[in-house]
């Protein structure tokens, strides 16, 4: 149950305070319930949480797969954040992905998604579905014209991230939205890049949200979590069941980091945009680079988009490094300061090479369709001084 003494509160406040669940001690700090059983009064009270035939306002726990107090109060807080009627957290991102999608899903179904996706969501879309009978047709995701031509009566729900990784390409989302709905379909979309505090898809007309807290949630490289943000009556009716039954429950220990980590979601989200911009003005059209993708940049293909979807661009750029991957490996081998991790949202500035790494398992045809050249990097700004970074962005630069 969320916390809805918190809702006329801004969201850095509801970031800090939504959710809170103390003990008969008062704690400052929220407790950490590190249990996966839970004890009854009686045989009648056993029977009667399972049942879930609890007294108004009455919370009961059974077992940490179920839900646990710590857990339920990130999932109190995010969903207090996002303004949604329910969130249920899960063990990693990739886990709230699989079963944001699975639990809608059976054989004979049909989803479309755009095709510029995370490495990991591919996987699912494109070669896990179709062993369960489910149809799949894949879309550029900017084109409106190809999701119209997509759907269908049987389609069951759509999926897309924007932006999207690694290339940064931002999809309508209303006009998605009402494209899908025109069908009876659900819009699931996966908003790790913008974090909640720059893009809201619910308002936008999204079902369903999804979230590596992994990433900018935590932002300090510690713990894996995901959380998957809908109405009510979805998360409770199809998403719990699931959830409850596969297992791919998050511990409450990463429950009470992610607590920690959305305290400070809105300073280090807004901090680290302030140095991605920085960056991007002194990188566009620097000596060794023959592109640079940011939604800030008035180049981007979507940028008019951006500004209206997004309240910032974010952490997030790619870079085209020229001479290709030799030119791309000699620029990341070159850096001091940034270093090279797959991870993204962090603290520190980190780098990637998504054609050797997250992309890897796409044939070269599809990569190149993505946009995802054997020149591109991907990085993720930190909280390190700009200054810093830009001289190792300098000195990298010079060795392509």
């Amino acid at each position: 149950m969320n916390d809805t003494s918190t809702r006329r509160y801004r969201p850095r406040t509801r970031l800090i305070h939504a959710g809170q669940r103390r003990s008969r001690f008062g704690e400052t700090s929220e407790a950490i319930y590190l249990t996966q059983g839970f004890v009854y009064p009686d045989a009648e009270a056993a029977a009667a949480r399972f049942k879930g035939d609890l007294p108004e306002g009455e919370e009961g726990f059974i077992y940490a797969r179920y839900g646990n107090p710590t857990v339920a109060m990130f999932e109190d807080r995010i969903a207090a954040l996002e303004e949604a009627e329910a969130a249920f957290a899960t063990a990693s991102g990739m886990a709230a992905v699989n079963a944001a999608l699975m639990c809608q899903l059976k054989a004979g179904d049909h989803v479309v998604s755009a095709r510029a996706l995370f490495g990991s969501c591919s996987y699912i879309i494109e070669t896990l579905l179709p062993r369960f009978g489910i149809a799949v047709t894949m879309v550029d995701g900017t084109d409106l014209t190809q999701w119209q031509g997509a759907v269908r009566p049987e389609t069951r729900t759509c999926f897309l991230e924007t932006p999207s990784n690694p290339t940064l390409e931002i999809i309508d989302l209303a006009a998605v939205a009402g494209i899908v709905h025109s069908v009876g379909a659900t819009l699931v979309v996966d908003n790790v890049f913008a974090t909640p505090m720059f893009q809201r898809p619910l308002e936008l007309g999204a079902d369903i949200v999804v979230y590596s807290a992994t990433k900018h949630i935590d932002g300090q490289g510690r713990c894996l979590g995901g959380v998957v943000l809908g109405t009510e009556r979805f998360i409770r009716d199809e998403f719990e069941p699931y959830v409850k039954h596969t297992g791919p429950a998050l511990s409450p220990f990463n429950a009470w980091v992610m607590l920690k980590g959305l305290e400070t979601l809105a300073l280090r989200a807004h901090a680290q945009t302030d140095g991605a911009e920085a960056l991007v003005r002194w990188l566009d059209g620097a000596a060794g680079l023959s592109q640079v993708i940011y939604p800030g940049l008035a180049s981007h293909p979507q940028h008019d988009l951006a500004a209206a979807q997004m309240e910032r661009p974010g952490t997030m750029l790619a870079l085209e490094i020229a001479d290709g991957q030799a030119g791309a490996f000699r620029f990341l081998n070159a850096l001091r300061l940034i270093r090279i991790s797959n991870n993204l949202g962090d603290a520190k500035s980190l780098v990637t090479h998504p054609t050797t790494t997250t992309h890897q398992r796409l044939t070269e045809e599809a990569r190149l369709g993505l946009g995802i050249t054997p020149g591109l990097v991907r990085l993720s700004v930190g909280l390190e001084d700009p200054e810093d970074l830009r001289e190792d962005l300098d000195s990298a630069l010079a060795a392509v």
